[in-house]
């Protein structure tokens, strides 16, 4: 966790962030994925071939996936990616909160 904002009382604003695609928005799910986890893509030209990895917001510093379809986040990512979701027709609720980036490293996503 990037420990630049870290308060007098050691802890650190982040945003917890939750979203649901449901209903007519199911199609979108995928590309929901891909913005929240990042993904690769390959491309094909003259018989090459090209890998382009396109990170998503859990590689941004500070993020961590606490569970389904919630992430805590610094401020200004949890921002772009509920602007980022909106245009999709996703919707995000969030929430202020202040914690110890030891609290924080609680929810690092084991691969």
């Amino acid at each position: 966790m990037d420990d630049a904002a870290i308060n007098l009382d050691g802890r650190v604003t982040r945003i917890l962030l939750s979203y649901d695609v449901s209903g007519p928005l199911r199609p979108k799910a995928a590309r929901v994925c891909q913005i929240v986890f990042g993904y690769e893509q390959t491309v094909q030209r003259k018989g090459a071939s090209r890998t382009y990895r396109h990170p998503g917001y859990l590689e941004r510093p500070g993020a961590r996936w606490v569970g389904q379809s919630v992430l805590l986040l610094r401020p200004e990512d949890a921002r772009e990616l509920e602007r980022d979701l909106g245009r999709l027709g996703v919707r995000a609720r969030s929430a202020r909160i202040r914690i110890r980036p030891s609290e924080a490293a609680t929810f690092l996503r084991v691969p």
